[in-house]
């Protein structure tokens, strides 16, 4: 019997008290949530019968209620806190590395990321250099999934099989690039959940941001949320086509900048 379908969290850096954050506009801060509130986090799912997941685990899953839990860009954040309290909860999770930031100020060491693998948490890709890949020719493209996939396999020594798209940026040519390097899934900033019969390719994945309350995080879980989400999920993907995504991230930022995070 199938259960319903499964919602893919996603985080980033986590913020450990007295340690300094890797960037500090406001559009990044929006996604650093405070340690404590990710370790209550990961306590209400286990408390209310959840089970945490990876990429894998979660494409795999036929039964039982279950929460998937990914981390985009590869913070020394995600071996530091993530990962202690991710063991503690019993949950699996996939941590996809930008493999060109491997071993810049904030970010895992070629090291820490083989600590990480170790620790029996999947590694999925979130390109080379974090480009936005719609603007990418096919050169662009093969350099962001196709060769980063090859760099972080050398580092962990394993496959290496799942992709998230920097920014949510994602077309119809990442898809096909992604499955001719050999990738199982392709993860997206669309808002949706899914089942057996979404496209491994499309995977529609919820940000967690900074400063969200329990009621809000439960109603992302349950998927009650994510109607409302996604109708302004939409409105910002027109922008972004309509803008363009330079200019886009350009006027995000400046209306972010009188905001100050949580």
């Amino acid at each position: 019997m199938t259960t319903r379908p499964i919602v893919y969290l996603m985080y980033h850096e986590l913020e450990i008290p007295g340690r300094s954050i890797g960037k500090s506009d406001p559009g990044y801060l929006r996604y650093v949530l405070l340690e404590h509130d990710f370790r209550a986090q990961m306590e209400f799912l286990k408390a209310r019968g959840y089970g945490g997941l990876s990429v894998s685990q979660a494409l795999a899953r036929t039964e039982g209620s279950s929460i998937c839990i990914t981390f985009d860009d590869g913070s020394e954040t995600d071996l530091l806190a993530a990962s202690p309290v991710l063991q503690q909860a019993g949950f699996g999770a996939t941590f996809y590395i930008t493999s060109g930031w491997l071993g810049k100020p904030g970010h895992l060491s070629r090291s820490g990321l083989k600590d990480l693998s170790g620790q029996g948490f999947e590694i999925g890709c979130h390109s080379m250099t974090h480009a936005m890949l719609t603007d990418l020719d096919e050169v662009g493209l093969q350099r962001e999934i196709a060769d980063a996939k090859s760099e972080l396999e050398q580092i962990v020594g394993r496959a290496v099989e799942h992709f998230s798209c920097p920014g949510g940026r994602y077309d119809h040519r990442v898809a096909t690039v992604a499955r001719a390097a050999g990738y199982r899934s392709v993860a997206t900033s669309s808002i949706h959940a899914n089942s057996a019969g979404t496209d491994p390719f499309a995977l529609g994945r919820v940000a967690i941001l900074r400063g969200m309350p329990v009621t809000a995080f439960a109603a992302i879980c349950s998927g009650d949320a994510l109607r409302r989400m996604r109708a302004q999920g939409t409105l910002r993907n027109a922008a972004k086509q309509l803008l363009g995504n330079s200019f886009y991230d350009r006027v995000r930022e400046v209306l972010l900048g009188g905001r100050r995070p949580q």
